[in-house]
């Protein structure tokens, strides 16, 4: 019944599919928090240039993006990341940068709107106590922020699980682009069509189910 699967590394293709949401989600998650912290920032110069850079690259397709960091960083500009004599390396690693640079605007829009949700005067306490910006947003502002934007923060997660798809442009042997492979091979467009929509339900499903659990549990009592 599944005869056409063989030869095709399915399950492999997936696994690169969840190495470039894992390694994208991290590195999103380090950049969206340091531009959320800038973001509300009392230098106008941070808070213009992240400003400046979520209003700008979050409208910039990502599918362009992605194929700037392979045309563009590693042709002309010759940033490889470490991996110059490896292609499937070179361009893995700088899909995971397109993916973190553009999935960081959303997590830093998400939590500046967890970190609105912190009242007032919780950070106008902690700078009586002679707190500074970076204390009173890393000890008392994030952590309450965090707790409150596990939802939205879910919805992002799944979109870039989704969104990991657009690597198949710049030659990354994740899913989308077995699934382009096995349609061009086979004559069997449905059944390779469901088994990789099932995979991806697999792989968000759960991921939804358990943050939206998280959300409700950890949610801060106002």
């Amino acid at each position: 019944m599944f005869d056409f699967l063989e030869g095709y590394d399915v399950l492999g293709a997936f696994w690169t599919t969840v190495q470039l949401t894992l390694l994208s989600a991290v590195g999103s998650l380090i950049w969206g928090t340091i531009l959320a912290g800038m973001r509300v920032s009392p230098v106008p110069l941070m808070r213009g240039f992240a400003a400046a850079y979520v209003n700008v690259v979050r409208n910039i397709p990502l599918t362009v993006i992605i194929v700037f960091t392979s045309l563009g960083l590693a042709n002309i500009f010759s940033v490889t990341l470490g991996a110059a004599d490896d292609f499937d390396a070179k361009f893995f690693r700088l899909a995971v940068l397109g993916l973190t640079a553009y999935t960081a605007c959303f997590v830093c829009e998400s939590l500046r709107s967890g970190i609105n949700t912190v009242p007032v005067g919780q950070a106008e306490a902690a700078r009586a106590l002679g707190l500074g910006f970076t204390q009173v947003l890393t000890l008392i502002v994030l952590p309450q922020a965090f707790r409150a934007v596990i939802g939205p923060l879910a919805n992002v997660l799944i979109a870039l699980t989704k969104n990991t798809t657009v690597a198949a442009a710049i030659g990354v042997a994740e899913a989308a682009l077995l699934m382009k492979e096995m349609i061009e091979n086979e004559a069997q467009l449905l059944p390779i069509t469901a088994i990789f929509a099932l995979g991806f339900v697999v792989l968000t499903l759960p991921t939804g189910l358990l943050l939206g659990w998280l959300s409700k549990r950890l949610a801060v009592k106002r």
